[in-house]
Parts: C-alpha cells; sequence; structure tokens
C-alpha cells in the first residue's frame, strides 16, 4: 500500500497494537512517541523486531504544534490516540491532563488544516457519556462527564466535529467503550485481577457493582481500519461507537477471570481507597454500536472468554516484570 498513515499516541497500549496490524497489512506507519530521556518506545517495544524496523519513529510531545505538524506532514491519514488516559491522575493534575487531551487534539486538528491528510481519526471514549441514562447508549446519548478527564475528551470531540464544519477538515470521531487486552496497565481492571489471582490470595477491589461493556483490544483495532477503509462521504463528521452491547459488573469479571485462572475460591474484598469520588462514579456504560455496524462495516468479533483468556496468558508469561505496587493502586 502506498499511503502512510501517522498514529499518535503510538507507544501506548491500544496505539502500539495499531501500529502492530498496520504493518502487518501493508501500511507505511509514522509513530508519534512521547519523547523520555530514556529513550524507550513504550509498548512498541514489544512488537517483533522485523515489524518495529518497518515503523518511521517520530519522538516529540503532542502539546509542541510544530512537532504535531511535522509528523502529520505527507500522510494521507492521521489516527490519534495520543491522551492522557488516567482518570485518577485528572483528579490530581487536571491542568496537565487538559493540555494533553484538548491542546493536543487542536495541534492535531491545526496540522492537518494545513497538511491536508484525506482523514483524521480522533479517539474518544464511553466515559463523555458518564453514567448511562438508557441502555444501549448510542452517539446522540446525552453528554455528562464525571471526571476532570472525561471533560477533556468532550472538550476534544466537540473541537474536532466543530474543524469539520467550520474548516472541512475531514474529521471522524471514534469512541471505543472499555478496551482491555495484552500491553494494557497494570492498573486497569482487567490486568489488576488477573496479577492479583497470580501473585496474592486474595483480591481487593473498589467498587464491585460497577458495570461495563468490555472490548478485546483486537476489536478495537479492527474499528479504526474500518474508518480507513470506509468510504468517505459516509463518515466524515461523524461520531461512531464500538462495543459489544452487552455489559458486567466488576463482581461478574472477576468471577469470570478466577474461573478461568482456576483460582474460584480465593476471597475478593470491596477497598474504599481504589474508589472514585462518589459523584464521579460512573455506574453503567453498554454501547449501541449500530452505526458503527451498518456504516463501518465493523462488528466485534472476540468474546469476552477468548480476550480474557489472551489477557491472562500474556500477563502470567510476563509475571515478573510486575510488583504488587504496579497494580495495587
Amino acid at each position: 500500500m502506498s499511503q502512510r498513515v501517522l498514529v499518535t499516541g503510538a507507544g501506548g497500549f491500544i496505539g502500539s497494537h495499531l501500529v502492530e496490524e498496520l504493518v502487518r497489512q501493508g501500511y507505511r506507519v509514522r509513530a508519534l512517541v512521547r519523547y523520555v530521556s530514556s529513550g524507550s518506545l513504550g509498548k512498541l517495544e514489544e512488537l517483533p523486531a522485523e515489524l518495529l524496523s518497518e515503523v518511521e519513529v517520530v519522538r516529540g510531545d503532542i502539546r509542541d504544534a510544530e512537532c504535531v505538524r511535522r509528523a502529520v506532514r505527507q500522510c494521507t491519514a492521521v489516527l490519534h490516540l495520543a491522551a492522557a488516559i488516567s482518570i485518577p491522575y485528572s483528579y490530581v493534575h487536571p491542568r496537565e491532563v487538559l493540555e494533553t487531551n484538548v491542546v493536543g487534539t487542536l495541534n492535531v486538528l491545526l496540522a492537518a488544516l494545513e497538511e491536508q491528510p484525506e482523514r483524521v481519526v480522533v479517539t474518544s471514549t464511553s466515559e463523555v457519556f458518564g453514567t448511562a441514562q438508557r441502555i444501549p447508549m448510542d452517539e446522540q446519548h446525552p453528554l455528562k462527564p464525571q471526571s476532570p478527564y472525561a471533560a477533556t475528551k468532550v472538550a476534544a470531540d466537540a473541537l474536532a466535529l466543530s474543524f469539520w464544519a467550520s474548516y472541512g477538515v475531514p474529521v471522524v470521531v471514534l469512541r471505543p467503550f472499555n478496551t482491555y487486552g495484552p500491553r494494557q496497565s497494570p492498573r486497569a481492571i482487567v490486568p489488576t485481577i488477573i496479577l492479583q489471582a497470580l501473585q496474592r490470595n486474595e483480591i481487593r477491589l473498589g467498587n464491585r457493582h460497577t458495570r461495563r461493556d468490555l472490548l478485546y483490544v483486537a476489536d478495537t483495532v479492527a474499528g479504526f481500519l474500518a474508518c480507513l477503509h470506509a468510504p468517505l462521504e459516509r463518515i466524515l463528521g461523524r461520531s461512531f461507537n464500538l462495543g459489544t452491547g452487552q455489559e458486567v459488573s466488576v463482581e461478574e469479571l472477576c468471577a469470570e477471570i478466577l474461573r478461568l485462572m482456576g483460582r474460584q475460591g480465593i476471597p475478593v474484598r470491596s477497598e474504599a481507597r481504589r474508589q472514585r469520588p462518589e459523584t464521579s462514579e460512573v455506574e453503567r456504560l453498554c454501547a449501541d454500536a449500530t452505526a458503527a455496524r451498518t456504516v463501518l462495516g465493523w462488528a466485534p468479533r472476540w468474546t469476552l472468554q477468548q480476550g480474557l483468556q489472551q489477557t491472562i496468558a500474556y500477563f502470567a508469561q510476563r509475571l515478573q516484570s510486575f510488583r504488587p505496587e504496579d497494580y495495587l493502586i
């Protein structure tokens, strides 16, 4: 393929999987990775060497407008995933999260306005909706951000769509629900349950009654690829939810993970220190992905059990890399 695709946030959990699949499918990939003094490429370092050698790596910062413009230059498509994604961190450092998520997105949009790629896919989150007011949740569900992080993503989405309306920047907003899988942060709910089950004789969790629509990372990646393939006239200026349409509580999720691991007998305890502030807790999320199915031709292929089995295997193989302080937060 002759298309050069820029992936921002390429060193992250989803970004690294996306880069890997794009290379496998023959795209020329430019990966914007946040510069750190150690020179780390983040999760991209887990790619097979023969695939990583095909990637054009650009080190920089999404908050640096000139860096972003150089990264966008001569790219056919931009897949914008770079973000500060930790909800707890956003309570403590809201300004930094805003600068990364909103100003960073503005930089991508301004670069696209100048460099004119064919399409720009901006990554959203189901957190923009807050607790479900109706189930399932389609793209018209009211927005009610319940954390500083969610508020920054509402702003970034609105900014992106405004650039389509105002300047004709070819924007699509893609909104995966709760993605999980290999390479995810150990502090996310699925990895923390797995790692505790591997290393401890009890599981410590926060609110066990919240319900989520869990999407395996390979299905999330397929959603981005669908946005690359879909006819522009059908997708520009629109938002698309990605989800299974099935919800599971943290308690049910934990029980299924322990069953798959053969550890059903260990106790599960709630600890308030893992919970969000009371009014910030999102109780329920469940996607209506009808638009993605009908317009993008996308549908999830992985069952929860299949995705969990892959994720358990990944963390079990790398168990020595994780310490309790990595996931007991």
